[in-house]
């Protein structure tokens, strides 16, 4: 059964689309976009629409006789960079010949306007689901992500059976990505004044020794088949000094790891170890940790790793996912991966929950300056989440 989704609906999903984008929504800052959120949920019909600890916005239809099905989407958004880039603004919500730009409407706000919408076509359709389906948006997903969705299930208690993440894969099927670590790395060396650096040890020019080992590394990591080969690349440094003009004692730096499968976070720690051990360097390499609260107040503490994840091609949601796409939209999705990393690291990766990727917009526009989606394929969107919904949990 194919939801119908008209103009009108069509319209009030682009406008819902415009508000959102229009609403700065820094990671733990989402609390304005939050409330506009649920009042779209209540103002459609959902029957229970409520914040749960951490701030996530959980809103539920269906009659509860049946499975579970949770689209989740996340509110929180990545900063947006020099101003002066933005062709349209960041948060002008501009829509030009039939596209939406702005921070946001790419990853994710797309998917999550139309995860909404595609539950007021159910119930404009009078489908009363057998079960329930639930529409979360998420928070503070783009620094930790997973960490939403794990409050979500082990302390609220909504642990689904299968869960459809609305990141963009350009209407195309996603089921898995690499996994991820964030590593910091600290050099110690020796103070001394920038004048006679032979009396000491500078910690910069140490880490930059370490810094070339792990360019050198990268070529040799592992490949897989589907996820491919994992990277690495260091993000940011930083040093300590007494002063300008005095050697730097210690030089932190940060990497980022993408982990393929096979790879394991002890694996890539010893990578890391074995060049410091090699360059007889006084250094350590520790996981990063995610410190921060959320704009409920909600004190989060996690580690910055996160396990790959695949799911198999001949899987029941996956197979009821390509159906959906192709009975709705008249095509067969290609299925593949994403190259950026999801909450699927916990619903699947840790939670082993049953977990595709569907959603409108193309990857190559995250976290850019101009970042877009096109308002038809939020439209595609929808409809294909309504019929999923109707296949996975069928209807009384």
């Amino acid at each position: 059964m194919n939801i119908g989704f008209g103009a009108s609906q069509a319209e009030a999903m682009a406008s819902f689309l415009q508000d959102l984008v229009r609403i700065p929504s820094l990671s733990t800052h989402e609390e304005a976009v939050a409330v506009r959120l649920a009042e779209e949920m209540q103002h459609v019909g959902f029957q229970d629409v409520r914040q749960d600890r951490i701030g996530n916005v959980v809103g539920r239809i269906g009659n509860g006789n049946g499975p579970t099905l949770l689209f989740d989407g996340h509110m929180d958004t990545v900063d947006v960079g020099r101003l002066d880039r933005w062709s349209h603004g960041p948060y002008n919500g501009v829509v030009e010949q039939g596209v939406l730009h702005g921070r946001g409407s790419c990853d994710m706000k797309g998917g999550l306007a139309a995860m909404v919408y595609a539950a007021r076509a159910l119930m404009d359709a009078g489908v009363e689901l057998n079960g329930n389906l639930y529409v979360v948006g998420v928070v503070q997903e783009e620094p930790c992500e997973g960490f939403g969705m794990r409050v979500l299930v082990e302390e609220e208690g909504v642990r689904p059976d299968y869960v459809v993440l609305g990141e963009p894969s350009n209407l195309q099927v996603r089921v898995g990505h690499r996994g991820r670590i964030e590593m910091q790395v600290r050099v110690w060396g020796k103070a001394a004044h920038a004048s006679s650096p032979s009396l000491g040890t500078n910690a910069i020019h140490n880490a930059a020794k370490l810094i070339f080992g792990i360019e050198l590394l990268a070529p040799r990591l592992a490949t897989d088949p589907f996820l491919g080969q994992g990277t690495i690349a260091v993000t940011e440094i930083e040093s300590h000094a007494a002063s300008r003009n005095a050697l730097p004692d210690v030089c932190s730096f940060y990497i980022d790891r993408r982990l393929t499968l096979g790879e394991t976070e002890r694996k890539a720690l010893a990578e890391i170890q074995g060049i410091i051990n090699t360059e007889e360097m006084d250094a350590e390499v520790t996981v990063s940790e995610y410190v921060a609260a959320s704009y409920t107040g909600y004190q989060c503490r996690a580690r910055n790793a996160f396990p790959a994840w695949v799911m198999g091609e001949d899987h029941p949601l996956v197979q009821a996912l390509c159906r959906s796409v192709r009975e709705t939209l008249g095509y067969r999705p290609r299925i593949g991966r994403w190259n950026f990393s999801t909450d699927g690291t916990y619903t699947a990766g840790v939670a082993n929950i049953p977990t595709v990727g569907f959603g409108p917009g193309e990857e190559q526009y995250a976290h850019t300056q101009n970042e877009q989606v096109r308002l038809n394929d939020v439209v595609d969107a929808a409809r294909v989440y309504a019929r999923l919904a109707i296949e996975i949990l069928g209807q009384r």
